[in-house]
């Protein structure tokens, strides 16, 4: 007796029409055999079209798929695809379009990514751990000293094992030496050219630390070193000076800045000074030691191998120069501090200008007469009040100002009784005197009539003139320099008769 389904008709819905019902079947239809094999035929279909790990269930038989661990194993799978496409998606995100990219390979579920059912293009990582061009790493030989047995042993100066060695060894080269990361690439470095570029990286690292120790510890044109700049620093920080303007000359000896004074002690500083900063490195000026280690004064304190000692020599010289020249009223800068290579002295000009150099002014016929009667008059006093002879005496270190004539650099100025004075006495008259017999000065002397004027040394002029003059300059040198070793005492006799006494040096000294 078939029994079939009493279905009742739904109730109509205040809210509208409903969908419609499915058609009624009856039980014996439900419970056909050929109802359930049409039903899995459906969902095996569904299943080879999202799981990817089909494949496994075609494989098995319709029993075993019924197994709890089966089923485990296949939705893990799928979970791990799942896991492994986020992943990849996430590492293209991340790495965009940068030249290195970084690879999320080990956090991957699935090794290798073979299975996958994208596009090639889509995955943008290789798995290096099984990359062919990978380069080996070089054995470690056991405390033996080899490896092998037989024919087969190797041992530590194997070529193979000593050239991967090398190439490891070049990463604890200094950072800045670039030697490549070698990707992909199995170098094997001979000892020559392993030596050769160790040799060419400790070089390339004393090269950098000297540029670097040269530049912190020496003065270029318009700047100074670190240690300078402090101790400019520490004179506006203390009141000696209000400000420091700017740099207003530069030589082969020295950088010269104008600044505004203050007080030094409770007493006033002027109201504009300039600060003299010696270069502390010999490159421009390196025949400078022949003007100080001859000097009685500082020739236990001359040290050749240490250039920043001759500097603070130099300055100081320069101050004693300036000091007895101040107190015979020769017209010069005033000191007014020494600290270090930095000399501090009275500015000559008027509102930061500073005074033109005579080679530079243009001067009348009077003016001009003038100036070269105030220069002999200052040679004379420099030689024989202050005993000093100028050594680098020129239109280049004379100013005019107010008048007159102002004399500047006097740091190279030595004593009558340097080896060389004379020599040095000789070329400033001949500079000061070509100097003016340039600009058409009849009162003019020659560079012989003042070399004895300024001296007092009445050598006499020969037929060859210059070389028969200096010839007997040396002489003279040479025979005073005899002089000195016997008695310990230096005068300038020109003969027998000549017996003025010996030049002696100032008691500030």
């Amino acid at each position: 007796m078939d029994q079939t389904l009493v279905t009742t008709e739904p109730l109509k819905s205040p809210w509208g029409s409903v969908a419609p019902t499915p058609p009624s079947c009856s039980l014996n239809d439900v419970m056909s055999e050929q109802l359930a094999k049409q039903l899995e035929e459906e969902n095996k279909a569904f299943t080879a079209l999202n799981d990817p790990s089909a494949d496994l269930l075609l494989s098995e038989d319709s029993s075993e798929t019924t197994s709890d661990l089966m089923l485990a194993k296949m939705l893990q799978m799928q979970f791990d695809h799942e896991f492994d496409d986020q992943l990849r998606r996430e590492e293209k995100k991340f790495n965009g379009d940068s030249k290195v990219s970084i690879s999320f390979e080990n956090y991957r579920m699935v090794h290798p990514y073979e299975d996958s059912d994208s596009s090639e293009d889509e995955v943008d990582w290789q798995d290096t751990r099984h990359d062919p061009y990978r380069a080996e790493k070089p054995q470690t030989t056991p405390r033996r000293g080899f490896s092998g047995k037989g024919k087969n042993i190797t041992t530590k100066h194997d070529e193979v094992i000593c050239g991967r060695k090398n190439t490891a060894r070049m990463d604890n080269f200094a950072p800045e030496v670039h030697v490549g990361d070698g990707m992909g690439m199995d170098l094997k470095l001979s000892n020559q050219v392993f030596n050769s570029l160790k040799q060419h990286c400790y070089s390339e690292q004393r090269r950098s630390a000297r540029l670097h120790e040269k530049k912190e510890h020496s003065t270029a044109e318009q700047a100074v070193d670190p240690r300078t700049r402090l101790l400019m620093y520490k004179m506006v920080s203390a009141g000696v000076l209000e400000s420091i303007n700017g740099c207003i000359s530069t030589g082969k000896e020295s950088v010269v800045f104008h600044a505004n004074g203050g007080s030094l002690e409770e007493q006033p500083v002027p109201g504009e000074v300039v600060l003299k900063v010696y270069k502390t490195t010999l490159n421009e000026f390196k025949n400078r030691d022949r003007y100080i280690k001859d000097d009685y004064r500082f020739i236990d304190r001359f040290s050749k191998l240490n250039s920043r000692k001759v500097i603070k020599l130099w300055a100081e010289k320069e101050m004693h120069n300036l000091t007895r020249m101040k107190k015979a009223e020769i017209p010069c800068p005033e000191v007014v501090l020494l600290k270090k290579h930095i000399l501090v002295m009275s500015f000559i000009g008027k509102d930061h200008i500073p005074a033109p150099k005579l080679k530079d002014v243009v001067l009348s016929s009077e003016d001009m007469k003038t100036a070269f009667y105030q220069v002999l008059h200052v040679m004379q006093q420099l030689y024989q009040e202050c005993n000093l002879v100028h050594a680098d005496l020129s239109e280049y270190n004379m100013l005019w100002h107010e008048g007159k004539v102002w004399l500047i650099d006097v740091g190279q100025s030595v004593e009558p009784t340097h080896p060389h004075a004379l020599e040095f006495l000789f070329r400033d008259c001949r500079n000061v005197a070509t100097f003016f017999q340039k600009r058409g000065l009849s009162e003019a002397m020659s560079v012989y009539e003042l070399f004895n004027t300024v001296s007092g040394l009445n050598i006499p002029v020969g037929e060859e003139e210059e070389a028969e003059f200096i010839a007997e300059i040396v002489a003279l040198e040479k025979r005073n320099e005899d002089h000195v070793q016997r008695r310990g005492k230096k005068t300038f006799r020109v003969s027998s008769e000549d017996e003025d006494p010996p030049l002696q040096p100032d008691s500030d000294d």
